[in-house]
């Protein structure tokens, strides 16, 4: 079914691929001297009014496209993508721009291949420019600044078009978060789901705000997520990553913070650099231990580690893409940092109604009970976080199944006495609560 939906999807473009082949021809032909025939002349015409009405319909371009193009910025994106889409139109362009090692158009050949009379050429130039839709939309790039440097499509943009599967490599010091995650899975007070959908806001209607009304473009979007561990920060992130169909890397900074001065900021380079137009999600964790306010200067390498942080600021910063950073203690954070986030949420410990949602939901739904395990009841023994429930819900699994047993209140205190056991402090039973009398006399004290 979906090879069948990317067909249908490519078949729309059809008219697109097949306009920009002609005009290719038409142009080969001129420079030899030879006029387009009758036959090429009306062919070119019955695609024009396909194409006019093709970008006139919902779906199509509108996947990627912000509303409002001008035609001349549709046909710059559909040249810059062709070679992408029809691979031949690549080897085609490439013949008409001998000595450009690339199938991307320049700036050149797009004047020539639209036939654009010179008074036109200033429309030409100005949906090329850093504040055209197409650039600040994330659709085009531009290198240098000549007519005869290419113009290439950012890396994902055709495959959102064409329904195609990203291709996403490896990125230098991160690691792809593969968990799954739904909106209806996310335990949240309503207002901090409000938040994160604002955060969305951010990321799918930039082209708009800043390309079509004129607002600031400040980057990123960059959001902060605080709150203890275990409150869902990172899940949150996932269902953000899952609901734009992007995919999700937390960034490990232990894989790119050498004690060699000056490889930091390479490897961060690095990231950022392979990031860079990518539609996803970058993560960083322990925000707090990067950003918290910066520290009195007391020999060399205080200073280097004070230029790497500003360093990385500064990608963050210029970054074009979503960054969350994610904290356990906020009021570490630097203000003068915390003031650049465009949305800071706050994950609070979930109350009793929360709890029992969780246990709702984390318990193996296919796990025999026994009748006294109330989702209800558990919610209200202990404050877990939701990170901690998952791992009680899931051990209690396990020992029910190594029992050869239905899962029972028995399993679950002693998993989640395992659970509150992590963190290394001296345990009473009190501090099961209501599970206490369930747990097992095995169980150490």
């Amino acid at each position: 079914m979906e090879a069948a939906a990317r067909t249908m999807t490519e078949d729309t473009f059809s008219p697109e691929w097949e306009r920009i082949g002609l005009l290719a021809q038409i142009l080969a032909g001129s420079r030899q001297g030879r006029e387009a025939s009758t036959g090429e002349l009306e062919r070119l015409r019955t695609l024009q009014q396909q194409v006019e009405a093709s970008r006139r319909q919902e779906g199509g371009w509108r996947v990627v496209a912000p509303a409002g193009l001008s035609p001349i910025e549709f046909d710059v994106l559909a040249c810059v993508v062709a070679p992408e889409a029809e691979p031949r139109l690549g080897w085609l362009f490439q013949t008409l721009q001998p000595g450009t090692p690339t199938p991307y158009p320049t700036p050149a050949l797009l004047q020539e291949l639209l036939a654009m009379a010179p008074e036109e050429t200033p429309l030409l130039y100005g949906a090329l420019t850093e504040s055209s839709p197409l650039r600040i939309g994330g659709l085009i790039e531009v290198e240098g600044g000549d007519p005869f440097q290419p113009v290439k499509p950012v890396p994902g943009v055709t495959a959102r078009l064409l329904g195609r599967p990203a291709v996403t490599g490896d990125l230098p010091g991160a690691v792809l978060v593969k968990t799954p995650a739904r909106w209806d899975d996310l335990v949240l007070p309503l207002d901090r789901v409000a938040m994160l959908r604002e955060f969305l806001l951010w990321i799918t209607h930039k082209a708009t705000v800043v390309g079509e009304w004129g607002g600031g473009d400040c980057g990123g979007p960059v959001g902060l997520f605080a709150g203890p561990s275990g409150t869902g920060k990172t899940f949150a992130a996932a269902v953000l990553a899952a609901e734009l169909g992007w995919p999700l890397y937390r960034v490990d900074l232990g894989r790119l913070v050498s004690k060699y001065i000056g490889e930091t900021e390479k490897n961060l380079n690095r990231l950022f650099d392979a990031a860079h137009g990518q539609p996803m999600i970058l993560q960083f964790d322990e925000a707090d231990s990067l950003f918290s306010k910066r520290g009195e200067v007391r020999e060399a390498r205080d200073r280097y580690a004070n230029m790497e942080v500003s360093h990385l600021l500064a990608r963050i910063e210029s970054h074009q893409g979503p960054v969350i950073l994610t904290t356990n203690l906020r009021k570490h954070l630097d203000p003068a940092f915390a003031r650049r986030f465009q949305v800071v949420v706050d994950f609070p410990r979930p109350d009793a109604d929360a709890r029992t949602r969780l246990w709702q939901r984390l318990l193996p739904p296919r796990a025999p009970l026994e009748p006294g395990v109330d989702p209800a009841f558990l919610g209200a023994a202990v404050n877990l976080t939701g990170g901690s429930i998952r791992n009680a819900a899931l051990h209690a699994a396990y020992l029910a199944a190594g029992a050869g047993k239905p899962l029972g209140l028995g399993h679950l205190a002693l998993a989640v006495w395992r659970e509150l056991g992590k963190d290394g402090r001296e345990l009473s039973p009190l501090d099961l609560g209501p599970l206490a009398p369930f747990l097992p006399r095995e169980a150490p004290c």
